[in-house]
This record gives structure tokens, C-alpha cells and sequence, in this order.
């Protein structure tokens, strides 16, 4: 039963000509009747007029406004050849219905008064007998209401189909939307993961290189200082894989991971321990913390972390030998201010102007954009007495 209704649905034609055929034998079998009874003959032109009103209801759906026009030009024609009501005459029903649902608004408009003047003629041309003036305007009203309920159910029809392509459209458009959102969210993501990435890698790979040169330097002369650096070297390859593994966890789909297998997000009170481990490294690292320590947003937390991470780094690899920094925490009523110095020879000029150059330079980009998806400010470049300093301002609210 199902196929049977998609065939139907997929060839509205088949559907309309059965029906158009069903007419056509009504209006004959009708019409002869009805002239039986009054004792005439079947006009002549009554068979013409039958079988274009049963094409109008064939094509009705294919050609709704060229089928109009013929309903309407049959119609007059009835009147002059004094063709009186047929049971075909339903076919303007229909056209008139069809009209208002699917075709243009000028036929709409046209179908609706040639409908409510097609009663009112007929009753004019073939008034009923042995009826008074009166009944034959009863008789026209009544005609007149099958005509406006046709078109106006199907105007009602159009507008439903038009409110429910607009719902359609609506939705393929907020589908469209959040798929767009959905990438952009992605891309973002990456973009965070790359940055947290680089932050890891570049900070513990480096305390590792500066460790295992220590010890190839001392192995032979000092083989507890290079078992303590070798110490150094594991525990910081464990913490750097560690993080590694939270950060590319959250790329894998489908699985199900335990919640001990990453380390929680860096935050502001491990900074003391990063300090360490770079004193640990060889780097000699003042650290001071101002105001009063209160609980920050996460993105602040993990913002700080990093650019003090980044900034030591940068000293491991740019200041030189014999370096030295500082690092300020500065707790302000609206925000947090940090400040990284060191008095080494500082960075290369193009490693933080315009973003480096050559690919290099990507810390302190990270830098700006961890700051700047924070809403603070951070600026970076070279001390006047020698060295480089780093500062930033975040702003805070108070964590709830």
C-alpha cells in the first residue's frame, strides 16, 4: 500500500486523469438524464464543453494558470451556446481550488472573482422556474459559497506550504550556522592545543637539553651533580608527557579515558614549582608574589602559568650564559599583573616584532593571544639596561 501511495505522489498526472475520466462519464451520463427528464435533447456542444472541462481537471497541476483561463473561456462559452449547468461545471471548482493553492498570485486573484461572478451569471442566464426573485438570490448565494470556500481553502494551503518552506529554510540555515560555529570551535581548539603544546614542549625540552649538557660536562669529574641533572631530566620528561597526554587526550573521540590519567590544568600556584624547577636547571630565578592571593577564573589561571612559563624559557635560550630573572605576581583589586625580567642579552629584534620571522617567534605569539582571549594586555621587548622584560596585565573576577 505504502509503494502504491509513493507512485501516486511521484505521478500526480495518473491521479488527475483517473478523475478526469470519472468526470467525463458523470457529466454524460448526468447531462442525458437531466435532459431526459425535461424531455430535450443534448445539445450538441455540451460533449465539447464536458470533455475540455474534464482536460482542465488532467492538467490542473501541471498547467494551473493555462488551465484557468480555459475554465474560464469554457464557461462563456457555455453562456452563448446556452449550455446549461453540467456535472463537469465541478472541474471550476477544482481549478479555482488548485489555483489558489499553487499558482501565481494573479491567478489567484483571477480565479477568485470569476468564481464569485460564475454563479450569479449562470443564475442570471438559466434563472430556476416557478422561484420568485428572492430565490433566485438565495439560489445565487448559495451557488456563489462552494466558488469563496474553494479558494479560500486553497489560499490556506498555500500559506501553509510557504510557513512551512520558511521553517525549512530556517532550519537548513541554523543547521548551516552550526556547522560553521562547529568548525570555527574546532580550529580554535587546535589553535589552543597547538599553543599549549609549544608551551610544553619548548619549557620542559629545554630544561632537559640545559640538564643533559650539565651532566655530559660533569660525568667524569662530578658524577653526583650528573646523576642529580639525570634525576632532573627524568622527572621533567615525565611531567612534560604527562601533560602531553592531557592535552592530545582531549583530541581522541570514542574513548573513554579515567580521570587519573591527566594531570589537572597548570594554575597560578604552581608557578612556584615551575620557579624551582628552573632553579633546579641552573637558571637562578627571583620570584615574589604582592597583595593578597585569592582564587582566579581558569583561563586566567592557566594564562600566567604559561606566559611566565614562556618567559623563562625564552631567558634559557636567549639570555645567555651567567643569566639570571625575576618574576612578579601582582594581585590588584581588578586584576592580576605579572611581570618576567631577566639580564641576559635578551632576544634576537625580529623574535617579537610582527610575529618573527622565518616561522620563529611563536611564544610570544601564543603569548598575545592567551592574553588577548582574556581581555588583558601584555607588552614585550628588550629592558634599557640590557636584558628583556615581559609584562602583563589580566583582568579578574572574583571565582564563585
Amino acid at each position: 500500500m505504502q509503494r502504491l501511495y509513493d507512485f501516486l505522489r511521484r505521478h500526480p498526472m495518473w491521479v488527475d486523469g483517473f478523475w478526469a475520466l470519472v468526470l467525463f462519464g458523470v457529466s454524460v451520463v448526468g447531462g442525458a438524464a437531466q435532459e431526459q427528464a425535461r424531455r430535450a435533447d443534448l445539445p450538441v456542444a455540451a460533449v465539447p464543453i464536458t470533455l475540455l472541462l474534464c482536460l482542465v481537471i488532467a492538467l490542473r497541476r501541471r498547467m494551473p494558470e493555462k488551465m484557468l483561463l480555459l475554465a474560464a473561456g469554457v464557461g462563456v462559452a457555455q453562456l452563448i451556446t446556452d449550455v446549461a449547468v453540467l456535472p463537469g461545471d465541478f472541474a471550476m471548482l477544482v481549478i479555482v481550488y488548485t489555483v489558489a493553492a499553487e499558482g501565481a498570485r494573479w491567478a489567484s486573484r483571477f480565479a477568485l472573482a470569476g468564481g464569485l461572478a460564475a454563479a450569479p451569471l449562470a443564475q442570471l442566464r438559466w434563472p430556476a422556474e416557478h422561484t420568485g426573485t428572492a430565490g433566485n438570490l438565495a439560489l445565487m448565494v448559495l451557488q456563489t459559497v462552494p466558488f469563496a470556500l474553494a479558494w479560500v481553502l486553497g489560499d490556506s494551503i498555500r500559506t501553509r506550504r510557504a510557513y512551512f518552506a520558511q521553517l525549512e529554510e530556517r532550519a537548513a540555515r541554523l543547521e548551516k550556522e552550526r556547522e560553521a560555529q562547529a568548525k570555527v570551535a574546532v580550529a580554535a581548539e587546535r589553535a589552543r592545543i597547538a599553543r599549549e603544546l609549544h608551551d610544553v614542549v619548548a619549557h620542559n625540552v629545554s630544561v632537559m637539553v640545559v640538564q643533559a649538557d650539565g651532566a655530559a660536562y660533569v660525568l667524569d669529574t662530578a658524577p653526583d651533580q650528573a646523576k642529580k641533572a639525570l634525576e632532573t631530566i627524568s622527572s621533567t620528561g615525565r611531567q612534560a608527557l604527562a601533560e602531553m597526554r592531557r592535552l592530545l587526550g582531549v583530541l581522541r573521540t570514542g574513548e573513554h579515558q579515567e580521570a587519573g590519567e591527566y594531570v589537572p590544568q597548570p594554575d597560578v600556584r604552581q608557578i612556584e614549582d615551575l620557579v624551582e624547577q628552573c632553579r633546579g636547571s641552573g637558571l637562578p630565578v627571583d620570584f615574589k608574589i604582592e597583595g593578597t592571593p585569592r582564587p582566579l577564573p581558569s583561563g586566567v589561571e592557566l594564562t600566567a602559568y604559561r606566559i611566565v612559563q614562556e618567559a623563562l624559557t625564552n631567558t634559557r635560550k636567549h639570555g645567555g650564559p651567567g643569566a639570571g630573572a625575576s618574576v612578579r605576581l601582582v594581585y590588584f583589586d581588578d586584576g592580576l599583573g605579572l611581570l618576567v625580567e631577566d639580564d641576559g642579552k635578551g632576544a634576537p629584534h625580529e623574535l617579537y616584532e610582527e610575529g618573527g620571522y622565518d616561522g620563529r617567534g611563536h611564544g610570544l605569539i601564543g603569548m598575545r593571544e592567551r592574553v588577548g582571549m582574556v581581555g588583558g594586555t601584555l607588552d614585550a621587548g628588550p629592558r634599557p639596561g640590557g636584558g628583556f622584560r615581559i609584562s602583563a596585565l589580566l583582568p579578574l573576577k572574583p571565582a564563585h
